[in-house]
């Protein structure tokens, strides 16, 4: 009977497994979502001309066949109906660039003509989020927050959900401070800290950026 001498076989095996793992990384997509939700409650739909820069920012970064979707958080916003935006961008460059203008143009209309929200359905809007990037079945997920992320909700709502957050990256951008949180700075340093364990024990990672010239790493993942 023919037997394989140790080193040929350990050889074998070793390629086997090594073509196992390559043909494995192949069926991972290497594409990027992004969703994005604004917060429209009150006075913060002043900060939306902000947004309006972060939203270029990351258009302009997003490759062919990446998805990106842009949401507004308003009463209850566990809804398709606050996608202000969505796009899967075509793999042809042409088509792409003419997607995003249309992109633009859909988010400039909507920032000059919102009016402001009496609630602020933050987690309801974390809901459809995860429910969008489940679908679009990218390699890297992210959902950015443009929040003060103090959640209102009406009465009746039931947000006391946990977020499946697996792989998904979560940012807050622009995350201003209350005028309580002026009287009580903990109030602020609370809220974070609250969002980052509901973030991070949903499996996903938490970040902070409220200085909007820091964007540059954002879509690292």
């Amino acid at each position: 009977m023919f037997k394989l001498k140790l080193p040929v076989f350990t050889f074998i095996l070793l390629a086997i497994l090594v073509l196992i793992a390559s043909c494995s990384k192949d069926h991972v997509p290497n594409t990027r979502a992004v969703y994005m939700l604004m917060d429209t409650s009150g006075t913060y739909t002043k900060e939306l001309k902000q947004a309006q820069r972060v939203i270029n920012f990351i258009l302009a970064s997003l490759n062919p066949g990446d998805t990106f979707a842009v949401a507004r958080v308003d009463t209850g916003s566990f809804s398709e109906k606050d996608i202000i935006a969505r796009v899967t961008f075509d793999d042809r460059p042409s088509m792409a660039n003419q997607q995003k203008r249309q992109f633009r143009d859909k988010i400039a209309r909507f920032v000059k003509n919102v009016k402001g929200s009496a609630h602020t359905d933050i987690t309801g809007g974390m809901l459809q989020a995860i429910e969008y990037l489940n679908e679009a079945g990218a390699g890297h997920n992210l959902i950015l927050v443009f929040s003060d992320l103090k959640e209102d909700l009406k009465k009746g709502y039931i947000r006391d959900i946990p977020l499946q957050l697996n792989g998904v990256s979560v940012v807050a951008l622009n995350v201003t401070k209350l005028r309580s949180d002026n009287v009580d700075p903990r109030e602020y340093l609370d809220r974070l800290a609250s969002w980052r364990e509901k973030v991070e024990s949903g499996g996903g990672s938490w970040k902070v950026i409220n200085d909007l010239e820091r964007l540059e790493g954002i879509l690292s993942f």
